[in-house]
C-alpha cells in the first residue's frame, strides 16, 4: 500500500476504489488463492440456494394447486397435505443448512481478506499459509460481533413491525395513515442502512483491534462519523451491484428468460458466479480501506510495526491488538 495513513483521510469515493483495485492487483496471487478457497464456495452456496429454493417453491405451489382442486376429507387430500408438510420441512432444513454454511464462509472470508489487507498495509510479507492459520482464530471473535449485530437487527425490525401494527390499529387511512406509513418506511430504510454500515465496519474493527461484539459496534459507530456520506455511497454502489447480479441470475439462469446472444443459461450462470466472487473480494478489501480512511479522518494513527507484530501471532491463541500495541495518537495534518 503506497499511501501513508495520514494521507488516506483525503481519499474520496474514487480514491477508495482505486486504492482497493491497486491492493488486489499488486497482491493478486494471494487474493486469488483466498478467492479459490473461500470466495468461490461462498458464491456457489449463495447462487445454489437461489436455484434450489426456486425448485422447492415451485413444488410447493404445484401441491397447493392440487389441494385447492381436491375435496377435503378424501385420501388424496390427506396424502397431498402430508406431501406439502414434507416439502415445507425440506425447505426449512435446506434454509438452515444454507445459512449455516453461508455464515461460516462469510466470516472466514472476512477474516482472511481483512487480515491480508492489513498485513499489506504494514508492508510485511504475507503468505496464504499464514492467512489460513490465523483465520480460524479471528473467526471466533467475528462470530460474537455477528451475533450482536443480529440481535440489533432483530430488535430494530421488531420495533418497526410493532409501530406499524400500532399505526394500523389506531390511525385510519383517511386521517393520513398512508403518508405516515411511507415516512416510517423511509426512516426504517435509513436506519437499516446505518446499522449495516456499523456492522460491516465493526467486522474490520474486530479483526484489527481489541474490540469485538458490542464494543466493536460502538467503535465502528464512532469511526464512521465524519465519513457517513462516503460510507453510504460505497454501500449503495456495492449493494446495487450485488442486487443486479442476483437479479440476472434469478431471471436469466433460474427462470430462463431474457437470454441474449450466443450465451446460454449455463454461460450466464458462470458469469454471475465469477462476478459475484469478484464483488465479494473487492467489497471486503474496500471495507478495510474505508476503515483506514475513517481512522485517518479521526487522527488515529496505527503503529505499523506493532500491528505487524500482532498480525503475525498465529501460534497458540489469537492475540488481539491492545491499547499498548496500537498507538492511537493525534497528529497534525
Amino acid at each position: 500500500m503506497d499511501k501513508e495513513q495520514e494521507d488516506m483521510q483525503f481519499l474520496g469515493f474514487f480514491g477508495c476504489y482505486k486504492e482497493s483495485f491497486k491492493i488486489i492487483f499488486s497482491w493478486r496471487k494471494i487474493f486469488t488463492q483466498i478467492t479459490l478457497t473461500l470466495l468461490l464456495p461462498l458464491s456457489f452456496i449463495f447462487l445454489f440456494h437461489i436455484e434450489v429454493s426456486n425448485l422447492i417453491f415451485k413444488k410447493i405451489q404445484h401441491t397447493e394447486e392440487q389441494i385447492d382442486h381436491t375435496q377435503q376429507g378424501t385420501p388424496k387430500y390427506e396424502k397431498l397435505t402430508d406431501i406439502i408438510s414434507s416439502q415445507f420441512i425440506t425447505l426449512l432444513l435446506f434454509k438452515l443448512v444454507y445459512f449455516t454454511f453461508l455464515l461460516i464462509f462469510s466470516l472466514l472470508s472476512t477474516s482472511a481478506i481483512v487480515y491480508t489487507t492489513a498485513s499489506i498495509f504494514t508492508s510485511k510479507d504475507v503468505s496464504f499459509k499464514k492467512v489460513m492459520k490465523i483465520v480460524p482464530k479471528v473467526w471466533k471473535r467475528l462470530m460474537i460481533t455477528f451475533l450482536c449485530a443480529y440481535v440489533a437487527f432483530f430488535a430494530y425490525n421488531f420495533i418497526t413491525f410493532f409501530v406499524i401494527i400500532l399505526l394500523a390499529i389506531t390511525i385510519s387511512i383517511k386521517s393520513g395513515g398512508i403518508v405516515l406509513l411511507v415516512f416510517i418506511m423511509i426512516f426504517y430504510f435509513i436506519g437499516f442502512v446505518y446499522l449495516t454500515l456499523i456492522w460491516q465496519l465493526a467486522s474490520v474493527v474486530t479483526v484489527l483491534e481489541d474490540f469485538y461484539g458490542i464494543k466493536a459496534m460502538v467503535k465502528s459507530k464512532e469511526l464512521i462519523k465524519g465519513k457517513m456520506g462516503l460510507s453510504i455511497f460505497i454501500f449503495l454502489v456495492l449493494n446495487v451491484s450485488f442486487v443486479l447480479i442476483r437479479l440476472v441470475f434469478k431471471v436469466v439462469v433460474v427462470n430462463g428468460r431474457w437470454c441474449f446472444g450466443y450465451v446460454d443459461r449455463t454461460g450466464y450462470g458462470i458469469l454471475c458466479f465469477l462476478f459475484l466472487s469478484c464483488l465479494f473480494l473487492f467489497g471486503l478489501v474496500l471495507q478495510t480501506v474505508l476503515y483506514l480512511v475513517c481512522k485517518s479522518h479521526h487522527h488515529e494513527n496505527i503503529d505499523k510495526s506493532a500491528l505487524a507484530d500482532h498480525l503475525e501471532v498465529y501460534l497458540g491463541e489469537y492475540v488481539p491488538l491492545t491499547a499498548k500495541d496500537v498507538q492511537l495518537e493525534n497528529y497534525r495534518v
